[in-house]
C-alpha cells in the first residue's frame, strides 16, 4: 500500500500533467499519499435549499435552486463578464462569471434544474452569485451527504479551472484507485479502548462526510493518531536518552554547594525552588544525561537554581555556562552571579561579541586549561574558538530564543555530552510543553519569592498622556525611577524608531535638564554605549529609562517602579508580561501603564483585559496560545514545533492529555514496543529511520 501511496498525481485520472504541476506548485502536492492526508479545512452544510424568491438578505454561501432562462455577454471597461438569468418563475437573481466565458457559456444548459452554490451579493434589491458552483439538480439529489468538503485553494489554481468541484471529484478517483485498503496503525487494543474508528473509514468521512456525527468521529480518530505519534516518539526519544546516553554523574555535593547555601545565600529559598534543586540534583546523580526545563514566572528566582546547579558541578570537578539571548542579559548575569560567588573565590567570565580580543585571548586559555570555573556569555560562547577543559553543564537561559542547532553546538564542547539545563520565563502552557518540550524533563517554580508585591496594572489611551506625565513626576519626586518602552517590529524598524526617538523627545521636553536625567537604550546603539546607558541608569544616575525591548529580558533594577508601555497594542501578551516584570522588584509599589490608541481590534482589547486583569504567567500564556497558536508562540527559530494536519493544539488540549495517558500506558508495559500487539507502532515508527517524514505515513 506505501508503494502505491508514492505514485506521482501526474497519472491519477482527472489530474494530468498539467493539473499536477499546479497542485505541486501551489499546494505541495506531490504523490497520491499527498493528496490523501490533503484534508478540508472546512465543511459546509448543503441541507438547506432557497429559490430565488425566498433568498434571504445576507451575505452568506447557500444553494439556490432554480433554471438559466437567458445568458448574455456583458462589456466591461476591461473584458467582458457573463450574466445568467437565474429564475424559480416567480423572482429571479444573477449568475456572474468574471473569467472562463467560453467554456462556462458551452456547458450551460438553458431551462434545466440547477442548483446554485456560492456567496450572496447585495446591490440595493438586486442579487448575484459570482462564480457560483452549478450541479444539476438530478446530479445533486443522487449525491450522498449534505456536509460538503472546502479544500485550500489559490487564485492560480482557480483561474485554471482547479475548483471545489473538480477537487471532489479527484478525491473520488483518488479512493478508486486505492481502493485496495489503507493501512491501519494503531493497535486493536487502543481502537477499542478509545472507542476510535478505522483509519481507512474515517479517511473516507474526511473526504466524503455524510452527517456531521460521522466527520466528528473521523476527526477524532486522526486527531488521536497525530498527537499519538508525537507523544509517541518524544517518549521513545526521552527513554532512549535516558538508557543510553551517558551523562556526567555529579556524585557529590560539596564545599562549593554547602558554604554558598548555608553562608552565603542572600534570602531563604521558596519551597517550589527547593522542590526544583531536588528535582535537578536527583537527575545530576544519575548515569544518564540531564536534560530538563525549569520554568518560573518573571522574578521566581530561577536564577539562583542555577547558580547552585553550577556549585555542584564545581564540587564535581566540573565546568559549567550560562548562555543568555542578549549582551544587556549576559552582562547583569555575570554581575549577579560574580557578586554572589566571590566570597568562595569562583572565577567566573564573561563571554560576548563585544569582548576586545586583549581580554578574550587570556579567558580563552583560561577556560581551556580549567583555571575558569563558569563562563556567561552570549551566542559567542556556541564557537569554534571556545574550547571547555571539563564541560559538565550547560544552562540555556531564554532558551526559546535560541534556534537548535546553535544549541547542538553547545552539547559538542565535551566528550561526554554536558548536563543539559534550559530555562525560560516564559510560561509554557501545557499543551505545548508537552509536545515542543515533550522528551524533557519539566521542573516547575510556582511561587514568587515572599516580599514581591503585586504590580497595578492600568490601561490608558493616549488621550491620557499629560496625566501620566504628571504621576511619572510624582513617583520621581519618591525618589522612584521610570521605563518606558516603545515597541521595535522588525517588519517597520525604520517606523520604529522614528516612534522611539519622536517619544525620547517629547520625554526630554516634559522633563528637562538638569532636573531630570533620561537615558536611552535602541538596538541600533553599540554595546559600550548600551552597557553605559544602562549603568547610568542602574547606578540612579537618571530617572527615566527610554528604551525598546531590548530590556525585555533580564534587567534588574529594584528601584525602578514604574513600566510606561508605549502602543501596547502592539505587543504579544508574552512580551507584556516580560516587561511588566521588570518592576516590581523591590520595596516600592510598582504600577505597569499600558498606552494605547483608542481603535483596538477584537485580539488586542483581549491582549489588554487580560493584562488588567491578571498577572498569572500561566493563565497569560494560554490566552496568548489561543489568540496566536503554537507557531507565532514559540518563535521562528525554534524550529521542529510540529506542523500538525488536523490536531490543534488551542482545541484539542484535553485529548492530548488523553493521548499521552495512553502512550505512557504502552510505553510502561512494553518499553522496547516488542509485543505482537504492538507490531503495528514499531512497523510505523521504523519508517521515520529511513530518513522520511512520519508524517506521510500516519497523518
Amino acid at each position: 500500500m506505501a508503494v502505491l501511496l508514492q505514485k506521482p498525481i501526474d497519472y491519477l485520472k482527472g489530474v494530468g500533467p498539467n493539473r499536477a504541476q499546479l497542485l505541486k506548485k501551489e499546494l505541495g502536492i506531490h504523490t497520491l499519499q499527498d493528496l490523501l492526508y490533503f484534508f478540508p479545512n472546512r465543511y459546509i452544510d448543503r441541507s438547506q435549499h432557497f429559490t430565488p424568491s425566498n433568498v434571504q438578505n445576507t451575505n452568506a454561501e447557500v444553494q439556490v435552486v432554480g433554471s438559466i432562462t437567458h445568458l448574455e455577454t456583458v462589456k466591461q471597461q476591461r473584458g467582458s463578464r457573463l450574466v445568467a438569468t437565474f429564475s424559480d418563475g416567480q423572482s429571479h437573481i444573477e449568475l456572474v462569471w468574471f473569467r472562463g466565458h467560453q467554456w462556462i457559456q458551452k456547458s450551460l444548459q438553458l431551462h434545466t434544474p440547477y442548483v446554485a452554490f456560492g456567496r450572496l451579493s447585495w446591490f440595493g434589491k438586486k442579487c448575484s452569485i459570482a462564480h457560483p458552483e452549478l450541479e444539476l439538480m438530478e446530479d445533486h439529489e443522487q449525491r450522498k451527504g449534505n456536509f460538503q468538503p472546502v479544500y485550500p485553494s489559490t487564485e492560480a489554481l482557480l483561474k485554471s479551472g482547479i475548483t471545489q468541484r473538480v477537487m471532489r471529484q479527484v478525491m473520488v478517483h483518488l479512493f478508486e484507485e486505492i481502493n485496495a485498503g489503507i493501512q491501519e496503525v494503531l493497535p486493536p487494543q487502543l481502537l477499542k479502548q478509545y472507542q476510535l474508528i478505522g483509519k481507512t473509514l474515517a479517511l473516507t468521512t474526511l473526504h466524503f462526510p455524510k452527517s456531521q456525527e460521522a466527520l466528528s468521529r473521523a476527526q477524532y480518530r486522526m486527531k488521536f493518531e497525530e498527537l499519538f505519534f508525537v507523544q509517541l516518539q518524544l517518549g521513545l526519544k526521552k527513554i532512549h536518552r535516558k538508557q543510553q546516553l551517558k551523562g556526567i554523574p555529579f556524585e557529590i555535593v560539596g564545599a562549593y554547594f554547602n558554604d554558598f547555601f548555608y553562608k552565603h545565600l542572600p534570602f531563604p529559598l521558596t519551597e517550589a525552588q527547593k522542590r526544583v534543586v531536588r528535582e535537578i540534583r536527583a537527575d545530576l546523580k544519575s548515569e544518564a544525561q540531564m536534560n530538563r526545563l525549569l520554568q518560573g514566572d518573571v522574578g521566581s528566582g530561577k536564577t539562583i537554581v542555577a547558580v547552585l546547579c553550577m556549585l555542584i558541578a564545581l564540587d564535581n570537578g566540573m565546568q559549567a555556562t550560562i548562555v543568555a539571548p542578549t549582551e544587556i542579559l549576559a552582562q547583569q548575569h555575570f554581575a549577579n552571579i560574580s557578586s554572589l560567588l566571590n566570597p568562595l573565590k569562583i572565577n567566573v567570565g564573561l563571554l560576548t561579541g563585544s569582548v576586545k580580543k586583549s581580554v578574550r585571548t587570556p579567558l580563552l586559555e583560561e577556560l581551556a586549561n580549567g583555571k575558569m570555573h563558569i563562563l556567561i556569555g552570549t551566542h559567542a560562547v556556541f564557537e569554534q574558538p571556545v574550547n571547555f577543559h571539563k564541560l559538565g553543564l550547560a544552562i540555556i537561559d531564554e532558551q526559546h530564543r535560541f534556534g537548535v542547532a546553535q544549541r547542538a553546538k553547545l552539547w559538542r564542547k565535551n566528550s561526554v555530552p554536558p548536563n543539559v539545563l534550559v530555562m525560560t520565563a516564559t510560561p509554557i502552557p501545557r499543551t505545548l510543553a508537552m509536545t515542543a518540550y515533550g522528551d524533557l524533563d519539566l521542573s516547575v517554580i510556582d511561587e514568587l519569592p515572599p516580599g514581591r508585591k503585586p504590580i497595578t496594572t492600568l490601561h490608558r489611551f493616549d488621550s491620557k498622556r499629560l496625566a501620566i506625565f504628571q504621576f511619572i513626576k510624582e513617583e520621581i519626586a519618591k525618589g522612584h525611577q521610570i521605563y518606558i518602552v516603545y515597541p521595535l517590529i522588525q517588519e517597520s524598524s525604520v517606523l520604529d524608531y522614528k516612534d522611539l526617538m519622536d517619544g525620547y523627545e517629547s520625554i526630554v521636553r516634559e522633563f528637562p535638564l538638569p532636573n531630570f536625567q533620561v537615558s536611552i537604550v535602541h538596538g541600533k546603539m553599540n554595546a559600550e554605549d548600551k552597557a553605559y546607558e544602562m549603568e547610568r541608569f542602574a547606578s540612579g544616575k537618571t530617572q527615566i529609562m527610554v528604551a525598546t525591548t531590548v530590556i525585555e529580558v533580564g534587567v534588574n533594577i529594584p528601584n525602578a517602579s514604574v513600566m510606561i508601555i508605549e502602543s501596547a497594542e502592539r505587543f504579544g501578551l508574552s512580551q507584556l508580561h516580560q516587561l511588566r516584570g521588570r518592576v516590581g522588584r523591590g520595596a516600592n509599589k510598582s504600577y505597569c501603564i499600558l498606552m494605547t490608541g483608542n481603535k483596538l481590534s477584537p485580539d488586542a482589547q483581549t491582549r489588554i483585559q487580560t493584562m488588567v486583569r491578571t498577572q498569572d504567567g500561566f493563565e497569560l500564556a494560554e490566552v496568548d496560545l489561543a489568540l496566536r497558536g503554537p507557531g507565532d508562540l514559540m518563535g521562528t527559530q525554534q524550529s521542529g514545533l510540529i506542523p500538525f494536519l488536523i490536531a490543534n493544539l488551542k482545541k484539542d488540549g484535553e485529548l492530548l492529555k488523553t493521548v499521552r495517558h495512553a502512550v505512557d500506558n504502552i510505553l510502561l508495559h512494553d518499553i522496547n514496543l516488542m509485543q505482537q500487539e504492538n507490531t503495528v507502532l514499531r512497523e510505523a515508527l521504523a519508517l521515520t529511520q529511513q530518513g522520511k517524514s512520519i508524517w506521510k505515513y500516519i497523518g
